[in-house]
Formats: C-alpha cells, structure tokens, sequence
C-alpha cells in the first residue's frame, strides 16, 4: 500500500528529491516481489512438502499394520488417559497386559494402551505395529499430509513476504539516514551565519 499511496513521489515537481524517487521505486519493487516471488517460493515449498509427506504415508501404509490383540489383565491404579493421536483428544484409553500376533506370525505379550474404557480380560482391541509385532504409531493419513503441505507453503510464501518487506524497510532507513546527514552538513555549512542580516552580500 505504501508503494501506491507513493505514486506521488514519480511526479514533476520541483520539491521532489532524488531520495523520494528512489524510496518509490524500492516500494514498488518490493511489492512486485511480494505479489510474484511470495507465491511462487510458496507453492514450490508446499509441492516438496506434499511429496515428501505423500512418501511418508505410503510408507508408513506399507510398514505398519492393524492387529487385534486380546486383554489379559488391565493394570492396577492405570489412570484413564487421553489417545495423543485421536482427532478429538477424548478417546479414552486404559494400560493394559495384552497379547497379540505379528503379521509375520510371531506372538508378543505387553503393556499396551487399549482403546477401552473398563477392559476386562479377553477383550479384544485393535493395535498397530509393524511387520515384527513392535508397536508403532498409528500411520500418518493423506488429508493430513496434505494440511500440513499447505501450511509449509503457506509460512513459506508469509515468511519471504516479511523478508522483502524487512529488505526494503532497511533500505528506506538507510536512505532516510543519508538524508538526514546531508542536511546536518548543510546546516552545519549554513548555520553560523543563519538569519544575520547582510549575509551572503
């Protein structure tokens, strides 16, 4: 906007100073470079983003697997805790013994988070792990991937935004700098015989 509201400064006029000219050219560049390289260093963030992540779910997809394992024995004074990795956050969840079978077959037994609320043995509830029957995370899915992608290049194209406008804030202080030392040298070099009557003659 201040690029704009500075059009002014591109007008004949016999106040204008060379430093109100170059302070609208700077303001005009930096907001081309908003409007065009923002967008462009954003989107291609957000593609590496999204394929790097797209990767990682396949990935995870291929790697982990839902088994249902079977409760021996809900642990003594467990507290109800809240699943970190549930959509809402309230999904209760109970420390249990569990027991439960590896794609590759192998059988495994131990304390394990169950996603119920008064486990009694011989319950049955789903868990993740991977090929070997080691517990693992529950796989990233692709909507949330994609979230994440977008505000990786969302913050991207915000942050080259502040970058530029940061540039050209330092380039006007700079400028408003220099001016403001050539007026002290002219009113250093005036200043003495400021105002006295008969100067100059």
């Amino acid at each position: 906007m201040r690029a704009i509201s500075g059009l002014w400064r591109w007008r004949r006029n016999p106040l204008r100073r060379g430093t109100d000219l170059a302070e609208a050219w700077v303001g005009l560049l930096a907001l081309l470079l908003i409007l065009v390289v923002g967008p462009v260093i954003g989107s291609v963030t957000g593609g590496v983003a999204q394929d790097a992540l797209q990767r990682s779910v396949r990935e995870q997809q291929e790697s982990r697997r839902l088994v249902t394992a079977t409760v021996i024995r809900k642990l003594d004074r467990s507290p109800l805790d809240a699943d970190p990795e549930a959509a809402s956050g309230r999904d209760v969840r109970s420390r249990v013994v569990a027991d439960w079978t590896a794609p590759d077959g192998t059988t495994h037994k131990g304390t394990v988070m169950a996603a119920l609320q008064t486990p009694h043995r011989g319950d049955h509830f789903s868990l993740w792990t991977d090929f070997h029957g080691r517990i693992a995370a529950r796989p990233l899915d692709s909507a949330t991937a994609t979230t994440h992608a977008v505000l990786a290049g969302t913050g991207a194209a915000l942050l080259t935004a502040g970058l530029i406008e940061g540039g050209r804030r330092l380039a006007v202080w700079r400028m408003v700098r220099r001016r403001y030392a050539r007026w002290d040298q002219a009113w250093d070099r005036a200043g003495p015989d400021w105002g006295r009557t008969g100067t100059g003659s």
